[in-house]
């Protein structure tokens, strides 16, 4: 019971702690034209005992590797930006084994949810907050999680998230067609190419 107590104490600690600092993120960068972004990195690991650790793409490596992976919610404007929430993604490989999430310290509440539904969860806790924003923003592994783009439209929340060319979507009325068919509609003239910076393979 005492381990169980401290166990508690501190996953409420760690919440107190992130709803201090999106707090104090919100008064000091806070405006309505701010961006929530969601997205995930890897952290590069040795062995398995590492909660959440399996191969699987890391992002950071730029390949598979023996990885944990996080989901992170940073709040970005023009007054700069900051992280306000995380989640450590945890891999079926582990929900599927309660003796193993047991000895790592995993609580018996804590179970599989996918990187979009972690980021949902992220999002809504910031929402619900009142944390103001103009608009959300992911890649192609939360746009093209479409539980997560009817949530936001459900909330009337503006959002840019990328998804794949093949992706459906409704358009110009409940019809679903090919986000590529959509793209090709739009005249050249409307298109403008930026660089988001520089990748493992030139720029992105």
């Amino acid at each position: 019971d005492n381990v169980q107590y401290l166990l508690d104490r501190a996953r409420w600690d760690v919440h107190a702690v992130r709803d201090v600092l999106r707090q104090y993120v919100v008064e000091q960068l806070g405006a309505t034209d701010a961006v929530l972004i969601v997205d995930e990195t890897g952290f590069v690991k040795k062995g398995e005992h590492s909660v959440g650790v399996q191969r699987q793409y890391s992002g950071t490596a730029g390949r598979i590797e023996n990885s944990q992976v996080g989901v992170f919610l940073c709040y970005a404007g023009e007054k700069g930006s900051a992280f306000i929430d995380r989640e450590l993604y945890l891999p079926k490989a582990w929900t599927e084994e309660p003796a193993r999430c047991a000895a790592a310290g995993v609580p018996e509440t804590v179970k599989f949810a996918t990187k979009p539904q972690l980021a949902r969860q992220m999002l809504e806790r910031a929402l619900e907050a009142g944390v103001p924003c103009g608009w959300v923003t992911g890649d192609e592994v939360y746009g093209g999680d479409r539980r997560l783009r009817l949530w936001l439209e459900s909330r009337k929340q503006p959002f840019v998230m990328a998804v794949a060319k093949n992706e459906p979507l409704w358009w110009q009325g409940p019809t679903y067609v090919r986000a590529q068919r959509i793209a090709q509609s739009v005249p050249a003239r409307a298109w403008q190419r930026l660089s988001a910076g520089a990748g493992a393979k030139g720029e992105r």
